[in-house]
């Protein structure tokens, strides 16, 4: 009879920790990549009362633009726009970045090559084909802005 009860008590023990549902795997997407932009998402809030966002969605000519995010925490904007008459598309500006993402918090800072102040934001959303990049603007105490950009992965050839 007891090594009956101890059979029993072995069997439920294994029932209730073979049915574990806790080791479902997350599938983690990476920022390294080539990102075509959108558009873009305008918030301002300012201290004294209600925010507005506005919506820009880019043109044909400024979703040419991409944003690269290299292994190495490197990477290059390079922004397209139409100048000129007629309008022709064409490269606006590039900036060099050097970044560091931590893909446990999604926090992100960007610091472009020749200017001092470092973009501070966060990853919303980042799968195989869309990234939600939100960054931040706190530098007046009375306003707070956030500028949140959509982009579309480009698969690598």
């Amino acid at each position: 009879m007891k090594k009956l009860a101890l059979l029993f008590a072995g069997l439920s023990l294994l029932v209730a920790t073979g049915c574990n549902d806790d080791d479902e795997t997350v599938m983690e997407y990476p920022l390294v990549g080539t990102w075509q932009p959108l558009k873009e998402v305008v918030t301002t809030i300012p201290a004294s009362g209600a925010g507005i966002s506005d919506e820009i969605t880019y043109s044909a000519c400024q979703q040419e633009g991409r944003w690269v995010f290299n292994e190495n925490l490197s990477g290059k904007i390079t922004e397209r726009g139409e100048t000129g008459t007629p309008a022709v598309c064409s490269t606006i500006s590039e900036k060099n970045i050097v970044y560091t993402y931590d893909k446990t918090e999604k926090t992100i800072q960007i610091k472009y090559q020749g200017v001092v102040v470092t973009d501070k934001g966060k990853v919303t959303l980042l799968n195989d084909t869309t990234m939600n990049l939100k960054i931040e603007d706190t530098t007046d105490p009375n306003e707070y802005q956030s500028t949140t950009y959509t982009f579309k992965r480009i698969p690598q050839q």
